[in-house]
């Protein structure tokens, strides 16, 4: 199987065109696969959720908690939604003709590429000025927290290490994953407009030699099929039993008082009001 296709161009070189549309059923499939593996080992697993007894503890010794913690504020939530509506559009418009539903998709592909950049670009000083910034960030420091999961995910819950913050790894490590894989889409995105009519650039395909537009067709297409898999698995999550609480959260913006409690460190997410967050 050819994961890359190529074509000669008018003066015999080979150059990159696009990848191999098989590689986007192969992410379809292993995005689906995955459910099916999480879902048989979820039923073995300890979740990472306090025992009631010291969950009780926790809120004696915290009686000023308020009885709804704020997780997402309005306008991060907003973000999320129009985030969500464009990828969604983007995955529809690129994959939908590839399966046989025939459209006229480029402008609403196009259109939803606009969106999504100009609300990641909000979210970026949304997020560097009103949020904490490093809250949703993974690095080194993160390795005591992994291992201690790791140990507790196997029914060690006598393991001393930190619980999570605001962010479960999880979280952190897919946040990483979005990250490349749509500022890679987004860069590239940007750049095949001046291969297609709009509004915004005028059409240049000479702007880019033939290779370095293959390149850029070709991570444009690793992006966009590395997003079907990260989409699969978002969603099968916001819809898993023991997650729907933070689903919840995100679309009324709280949670409970004995969720923070029984899911996060009190000492690394200090608890904020509804009124305190934006």
């Amino acid at each position: 199987m050819d994961l890359l296709e190529r074509m000669r161009s008018p003066w015999g070189e080979s150059v990159l065109v696009h990848i191999s549309w098989d590689l986007f059923w192969a992410s379809l499939v292993g995005g689906l696969l995955f459910l099916l593996a999480h879902g048989g080992y979820m039923l073995f697993s300890q979740h990472r959720k306090r025992e009631p007894a010291e969950v009780d503890r926790l809120e004696a010794e915290r009686k000023g908690l308020p009885a709804r913690i704020t997780r997402h504020g309005f306008v991060a939530r907003v973000f999320h939604w129009v985030q969500a509506f464009a990828m969604l559009t983007l995955l529809i418009t690129a994959f939908f003709p590839i399966v046989g539903v025939r459209f006229a998709w480029v402008q609403w592909h196009w259109m939803a590429g606009i969106l999504l950049t100009a609300s990641i670009l909000f979210h970026i000083v949304h997020a560097t000025f009103f949020l904490d910034f490093w809250s949703i960030w993974v690095g080194p420091k993160d390795i005591p927290e992994l291992k201690t999961e790791v140990l507790r995910e196997m029914g060690r819950e006598d393991v001393p290490g930190p619980r999570p913050g605001k962010y479960p790894l999880g979280n952190r490590l897919y946040h990483l994953a979005v990250v490349v894989a749509g500022l890679a889409v987004i860069a590239t995105g940007i750049l095949m407009m001046a291969r297609v009519r709009n509004t915004l650039i005028e059409r240049n395909p000479y702007w880019l030699s033939d290779p370095a537009w293959g390149l850029t067709y070709v991570l444009h297409g690793l992006a966009g099929v590395g997003f079907v898999g990260l989409v699969i698995a978002h969603i099968y999550f916001a819809l898993r039993p023991e997650k729907l609480w933070i689903t919840k959260a995100m679309i009324f913006g709280t949670i409970s008082r004995r969720e923070y409690l029984e899911y996060h460190d009190p000492d690394r997410w200090v608890a904020e009001r509804k009124s305190d967050v934006v």
